[in-house]
């Protein structure tokens, strides 16, 4: 299938013959043209889908879900496999979706992503809840710092 046609292949009343035909029309189509276009892969629209890079698919996917319009979405590692200029524009489209009022649920284990992505800010080890609060507490904490981050991320203190 075709990028656009894998975007519109969600939607609960799309039909096999709508999905493999030739051509996606209709307001659907336009929408997904315009969900391709907010995620950066308009000019991919027509491509087979398959033959995309792995950050690719994964907006494709952005896309897909956005289709049904959601108001939360969850993202579970998004960062995991994709490069650092896709990871970019990842993270630019899901901040301008949250300004536009989408509220977004990010399981991730890169934490400078984190970080820089979401306030506030829960962090796990070992299966339970050992921070919360905005980016600049969490990056100070010390349990955060010895369960994730390390000496590199800890606070520099003037000596006396």
């Amino acid at each position: 299938m075709t990028v656009l046609q894998n975007v519109v292949a969600p939607l609960p009343d799309g039909k096999l013959r709508t999905m493999f035909a030739d051509a996606v029309s209709g307001a659907e189509a336009t929408r997904a043209r315009e969900l391709l276009d907010i995620v950066g892969l308009g000019r991919l629209a027509r491509q087979r889908a398959g033959d995309l890079s792995y950050g690719q698919q994964k907006l494709v996917e952005l896309a897909q879900v956005l289709m049904l319009e959601p108001r939360l979405i969850l993202l579970d590692e998004p960062a995991g496999g994709v490069n650092p200029s896709l990871l970019g524009r990842l993270t630019e489209v899901i901040r301008e979706l949250n300004r536009s009022g989408v509220t977004f649920l990010v399981v991730e284990h890169n934490i400078p992503l984190v970080l820089d992505l979401c306030d506030p800010v829960y962090v796990f080890a070992r299966g339970r809840s050992i921070a919360h609060g905005p980016p600049g507490v969490i990056r100070n904490d010390p349990l955060v710092l010895d369960a994730y981050l390390g000496d590199d991320w800890r606070p520099t203190h003037a000596h006396s």
